[in-house]
């Protein structure tokens, strides 16, 4: 018999933001932005174009009962900002580890929302993670400085498919203990 943890995704307070679970009214801001060419090339899930239905499948994996990655809003309401300026997740890879992904509208790169997000997800480790990874573009050097900013130790490199671009990219690879 197999007993999984069951993670209630909780609500992380920030500064400027708050990190929320998904919601379906989230759909139309995620579709803007991740429809937004910059945005899916510095992934590797987000095709460009969405094709219809994506954003909606994607909000429905986020709030299954059952998923294996936990998303969260990055909602600026609490500054007076949209109720979604981005994404952070953490898909679990094993028991104690789980990557950590992340995308930015780019309306706020360069503001240091990413490095919040990823500080705060970092502090209350809501998984009860050991460690943690990420991969990111070498062509996407901000992600980077994200990952070491918040303490990420360089691996690596590797690469991984982009479906925006249809090929494999070179991609530099972190961790951090936890």
């Amino acid at each position: 018999m197999k007993l999984d943890r069951i993670v209630n995704q909780a609500t992380i307070e920030c500064a400027r933001f708050d990190l929320r679970p998904l919601r379906r009214s989230d759909c139309g801001l995620i579709a803007q932005w991740a429809g937004d060419e910059r945005v899916a090339r510095m992934t590797s899930a987000i095709p460009h174009p969405l094709p219809p239905g994506a954003t909606e499948a994607y909000v429905d994996r986020a709030m299954a009962e059952d998923r294996e990655e936990f998303i969260w809003a990055i909602d600026g309401t609490r500054d007076g900002g949209p109720e979604l300026k981005g994404v952070i997740s953490l898909k679990r890879l094993d028991e104690g580890g789980a990557e950590v992904g992340f995308w930015i509208a780019p309306l706020f790169w360069n503001t240091g929302l990413a490095s919040e997000a990823l500080q705060a997800l970092v502090r209350e480790n809501p998984l009860g993670d050991r460690s943690l990874f990420a991969s990111v573009f070498q062509d996407n050097p901000a992600s980077a400085r994200v990952l070491s900013h918040c303490g990420f130790d360089y691996l690596g490199d590797a690469e991984s498919f982009s479906v925006a671009r249809g090929a494999l990219v070179p991609t530099w690879t972190y961790a951090r203990k936890l």
